[in-house]
C-alpha cells in the first residue's frame, strides 16, 4: 500500500542516511557533485528550518513517500515562488524500490500536497538528461517537455544537461481525478 504524508522531524535522519550513505555513482548518475555534499549537520539544519516555516515562506517543502507504511522516499521542492511555481525532486531511497512503478504512484500523490499547499500555477522538474527513471516517470505523469539545456541545476550538482519538465496547474486538474 503506497501513501504520502508531510515530512516530519522523525524523517530527517532518514533523508541525511539517503544524501551521505547513497552510493557515491548513484548519486552521480543522478548529477550530484560529491564535492559540494553537505555533511550530516548541514542537512538536519536545513531539513528542520524546513519544517518551521509557514508554506508562505517555505524555500523547500518535502513529502515522504511510504510503502505499507514504512517510509521509502521522499519527494521535495524548492525555488519556491508561493502561488506561482516550484522546482519539484524524486527520490527513491532504497535500490530495491526502484523500477517497480511505485515512483509514478507515489509523485502522483505529492502533487496535491504541492499545487494546494504552496498555491502553485506550475510545477517543474529538471532531471539529469542522462538519468532515465526521473524522466520516464514525469513522462508517464502528464508533465510537458519544455527543453533540454545545459546547466548547474541546484547547489549539489555539476554543470549537466538537464531536462525541462513542467506541469501546470489546469492541466493537474485534469490528471487529479486518476490520483484517488
Amino acid at each position: 500500500m503506497l501513501s504520502v504524508r508531510e515530512i516530519t522531524q522523525a524523517d530527517i535522519d532518514r533523508i541525511a542516511d539517503y544524501w551521505l550513505q547513497s552510493d557515491p555513482v548513484f548519486l552521480q548518475n543522478m548529477g550530484v557533485d560529491l564535492s559540494k555534499m553537505p555533511n550530516r549537520e548541514q542537512w538536519v539544519q536545513m531539513l528542520s528550518e524546513q519544517l518551521e516555516q509557514p508554506y508562505e515562506h517555505k524555500k523547500s517543502y518535502a513529502t515522504i513517500w511510504e510503502i505499507d507504511g514504512v517510509a521509502v522516499g521522499h519527494c521535495n521542492v524548492n525555488k519556491i515562488e508561493f502561488g506561482a511555481s516550484a522546482h519539484m525532486h524524486l527520490h527513491l531511497w532504497q535500490p530495491q524500490h526502484r523500477m517497480k512503478g511505485a515512483g509514478v504512484e507515489l509523485v502522483k500523490m505529492s502533487l496535491p500536497w504541492f499545487f494546494n499547499n504552496l498555491q502553485l500555477q506550475v510545477l517543474f522538474c529538471e532531471p539529469y538528461a542522462l538519468n532515465p527513471a526521473p524522466n520516464k516517470t514525469l513522462e508517464k505523469l502528464g508533465f510537458q517537455f519544455v527543453r533540454q539545456y545545459r546547466t548547474t541545476p541546484g547547489w549539489i550538482n555539476f554543470e549537466q544537461d538537464v531536462n525541462l519538465w513542467q506541469l501546470k496547474l489546469a492541466d493537474w486538474k485534469v490528471i487529479k481525478p486518476l490520483q484517488a
